[in-house]
């Protein structure tokens, strides 16, 4: 039983911290990275279709993003994608590929993004939270009904909290470098 529970417990923080790390990449911070377009969809072929599936992207220095089409009649579709978009950047089309250059942060803005990614770590100590909480209750309820003695419910607890601490120290540390990013 215990083991099961320990389990779903480092499947579940797992995964929660990989999508506070996902989220956080996905800020502008005023330095060219891919995963600053993971989330654009671009409507194309009838359909709309996340933009790595129709192009590469890649960052060939710190202020510029380039994406090279698998299909160049599809980098009109692209510019209009990035454009319609809430990341505030202009693309251009450049013969086969599409140029979007990264424009450097105010200072208003740093510090608006932030607090963004403060948000967003907290969010994710809250989602870990909670997963304790479902974990420590299960535990409850087994010692309850007779499943696990009490030592092994406190020493299962110790192990939960330990989990715990380590995907916090893991979110502070992710938090910490997308700051230092954002600050430049």
């Amino acid at each position: 039983m215990i083991p099961e529970l320990m389990k779903e417990l480092k499947k579940r923080i797992s995964k929660s911290v990989k999508n506070t790390s996902h989220q956080m990449a996905v800020i502008r911070t005023g330095k060219a990275s891919p995963a600053l377009l993971d989330n654009l969809r671009v409507e194309c072929w009838g359909d709309r279709l996340p933009l790595k599936q129709v192009a590469g992207i890649s960052a060939p220095d710190p202020s510029l993003l380039v994406i090279q089409p698998y299909d160049p009649s599809t980098a009109e579709a692209i510019v209009r994608a990035v454009e319609s978009s809430d990341l505030g950047l202009r693309a251009s089309a450049d013969g086969p590929v599409v140029r979007i250059p990264i424009p450097k942060l105010s200072d208003e803005r740093r510090t608006e993004l932030a607090r963004q990614v403060g948000k967003i770590a907290e969010e994710g100590r809250t989602s870990i939270r909670n997963i304790r909480r479902d974990i420590n209750d299960s535990l409850k309820k087994a010692a309850k009904s007779g499943d696990i003695t009490e030592d092994q419910e406190h020493r299962a607890m110790d192990q939960v909290q330990e989990e715990v601490d380590r995907a916090t120290e893991e979110i502070d540390s992710i938090l910490e470098a997308k700051e230092k990013e954002i600050r430049g």
